[in-house]
C-alpha cells in the first residue's frame, strides 16, 4: 500500500470503525420516533401496504467491522438506489464518453421525477440519479429484453460485491400494476428529443432494475465497491459516481445534505438509503416512511448521527 493508503487506513480506524453497538442500538430507538413523522409512498401498492415500524441499519468497514441494528433479515426494493450502480456499470462497460452523450451532471432542484424540469432542460436529463436521467441510462443496458437487461446487472453486481441481489417479482406486479404517467412523459420527451431509443424497452427495464431487491448486509456490501479501488472497478469511475451521488443522490435535498452532513448518499423510496464514506466503509439503512422530498426520515436521521459524531465528513 503506498503511504497515502496508510494515511487512510489511519483515519478510517478513527472513523466509522470506531463505532460501537451501543451507539448504534440508540440511535436506532432514537430513529424510530424520527420515521413517525414521514408517509409511505401511495403510487406502489406493495410499498403502501410497508410496515412503517420495520427498520435495519449495517455498517461495514474496511477492516471488516460490520455493527447492525434492528431487523437486519427484513429485504427490499433498491428503487432509486440502483441507480448510482446503473452508471458505475454502464461506465465500465461503454465509458464515460458514451454514457454522458445520454445524460448530464448537473444537481436538480425539481422532484426527482419533474417533466418541468426535463421541457426546461429542452429534453436534456440533467443527471443520472433522477428518473428521467435513469430511464434514458437504462435504454443502454445490453439485451434483448429488460428480464435480460436487468438480469446482466444482477449478476455483474452480485459477481463483484458478494451480495445477493434479487429480482422481487412481486414488487414489479405492484409497479406495473398501476400506469405512470410522469415516467411515460419522461421517456417520451426523452425520445422526442433524441435520448432515448426505444420508450417501451427504456420503462421495462427501468422498473426491472428498480425492483432488484436485497438486504443491508447486500447494500453495504454494494457500498463497498465505491468505497476504494476495487475489483478492477476503475478509479475514476468510482470517483465519478461518487461525485454525483453527492450532488444529485438525494434530489433537491442533496445540497443541504451534503452541507449539513457531507457523504455520497442515495436514497430510494422504498426507504433504502446508502452512504459511501471513501475509504473507510459503507452505511446503509432502510426504514419506509418517506419526507418530503421521498427519502426515509429515520435513515437520513442515523447517517447524520454517524457522520456528525465521527466525524466522517468527506470535507473534513
Amino acid at each position: 500500500m503506498s503511504e497515502s493508503g496508510n494515511s487512510v487506513s489511519r483515519i478510517s480506524a478513527k472513523g466509522l470503525a470506531a463505532l460501537t453497538q451501543a451507539q448504534l442500538n440508540d440511535w436506532a430507538i432514537q430513529a424510530q420516533t424520527h420515521s413517525q413523522e414521514g408517509q409511505l409512498p401511495n403510487y406502489i401498492p406493495l410499498l403502501a401496504q410497508a410496515n412503517p415500524t420495520g427498520l435495519a441499519i449495517q455498517t461495514r468497514s474496511i477492516e471488516g467491522q460490520i455493527v447492525s441494528a434492528g431487523d437486519v433479515s427484513l429485504s427490499f426494493p433498491l428503487m432509486s438506489v440502483v441507480k448510482p450502480f446503473v452508471l458505475l456499470f454502464l461506465l465500465e462497460q461503454l465509458g464515460a464518453q458514451t454514457v454522458f452523450s445520454r445524460v448530464g451532471i448537473q444537481s436538480s432542484h425539481e422532484p426527482y421525477n419533474s417533466l418541468i424540469q426535463l421541457q426546461t432542460d429542452k429534453g436534456w436529463p440533467r443527471n443520472p440519479m433522477i428518473n428521467s436521467g435513469a430511464i434514458a441510462l437504462a435504454d443502454l443496458l445490453p439485451g434483448e429484453d429488460a428480464s435480460s437487461r436487468c438480469e446482466t446487472l444482477r449478476q455483474w453486481l452480485n459477481q463483484r460485491s458478494n451480495s445477493h441481489l434479487f429480482l422481487d417479482q412481486a414488487m414489479l406486479n405492484s409497479v406495473r400494476s398501476r400506469s405512470n404517467e410522469r415516467n411515460r412523459n419522461l421517456a417520451n420527451l426523452l425520445a422526442e428529443s433524441g435520448y432515448l431509443d426505444n420508450v417501451e424497452m427504456a420503462l421495462d427495464t427501468y422498473q426491472h432494475i428498480c425492483c432488484l431487491a436485497g438486504t443491508v448486509a447486500d447494500l453495504t456490501q454494494l457500498g463497498m465497491i465505491l468505497v476504494q479501488d476495487y475489483k478492477n472497478i476503475l478509479p475514476k469511475n468510482r470517483r465519478i459516481v461518487n461525485a454525483l451521488i453527492t450532488t444529485c443522490g438525494l434530489y433537491e435535498a442533496s445540497s443541504r445534505f451534503a452541507v449539513q452532513v457531507g457523504v455520497p448518499t442515495k436514497s430510494g423510496v422504498s426507504g433504502a438509503v446508502l452512504a459511501v464514506i471513501p475509504f473507510q466503509g459503507a452505511i446503509a439503512c432502510y426504514s419506509p416512511p418517506l419526507d418530503e422530498a421521498g427519502n426515509s426520515k429515520a435513515g437520513l436521521f442515523l447517517l447524520q448521527q454517524l457522520v456528525q459524531t465521527l466525524n466522517l465528513s468527506v470535507f473534513g
